[in-house]
C-alpha cells in the first residue's frame, strides 16, 4: 500500500512538474515583447537626444537675442545722449538769439 501511494505521489508531481514548465510558444511571447519593448526604448532614447539638441539650439538663439537687444539697448542709449545734448545746444542756440533780438529792439 505504501509503495502504490509513493508511486502515486511520484507521478502527480512528475505530472505537476511537466504542466508548470513554459513552452517554447511561451518563450518565443516572452523574446518577441522583449524585442518589442527594446524597440520603444531605442526609439524614446533618439527623441530625448533630439529634443537635447533642439533644447540646446534653443539656447544659443536665446542667447544671440540677448546679445543682440543689449547691442540695441547701448545704442538706442547713446542716441539719446546725443539727442539730449543737440537739445541742449538748441536751446544754448535760442537763448542766444533772443538775447541778440532783445539787445537790437532796445536800440
Amino acid at each position: 500500500m505504501k509503495s502504490k501511494f509513493i508511486v502515486l505521489m511520484v507521478l502527480f508531481f512528475a505530472t505537476a512538474l511537466v504542466t508548470g514548465c513554459a513552452t517554447t510558444g511561451d518563450l518565443e511571447k516572452l523574446q518577441m515583447q522583449v524585442k518589442d519593448l527594446s524597440v520603444k526604448v531605442d526609439q524614446v532614447q533618439m527623441k530625448a537626444e533630439q529634443a537635447g539638441k533642439d533644447a540646446q539650439a534653443a539656447k544659443a538663439a536665446a542667447a544671440q537675442s540677448q546679445a543682440d537687444c543689449t547691442q540695441a539697448t547701448q545704442a538706442c542709449n547713446a542716441a539719446a545722449t546725443k539727442a539730449e545734448q543737440a537739445a541742449a545746444r538748441a536751446e544754448d542756440s535760442a537763448k542766444k538769439a533772443e538775447a541778440i533780438f532783445m539787445k537790437s529792439m532796445k536800440k
